[in-house]
């Protein structure tokens, strides 16, 4: 299966989910989490932190997210939870 960044348009594709949340965190401007003001990499590691950080009330108040955009990203993180060796991925970013 593929990957594709979806980051303000990139469409880079990647062979495996490593390479494309690698890509993410190296590649892309890092943002400042609306919550709590913690600067993050964009993409699926900002995604994982605001919905294991914070509660969904406040990801919802804090990005004005509709149900819809929380349930998306939900199961985004599922999906890429899924298939993620997320070693893998913090050993790519240790270097």
């Amino acid at each position: 299966m593929a990957w594709e960044c979806g980051i303000d348009g990139c469409g880079s594709v990647f062979e495996d989910v490593e390479s494309a949340v690698v890509h993410q965190a190296t590649e892309h401007q890092r943002r400042e989490c609306k919550v709590c003001g913690t600067v993050v990499p964009d993409g699926y590691l900002a995604i994982r932190h605001a919905f294991t950080e914070h509660s969904r009330a406040e990801y919802v108040r804090a990005y004005g997210a509709s149900s819809e955009a929380v349930r998306e990203r939900e199961e985004l993180l599922e999906e890429i939870e899924s298939v993620a060796d997320m070693k893998t991925i913090a050993n790519e970013l240790k270097r």
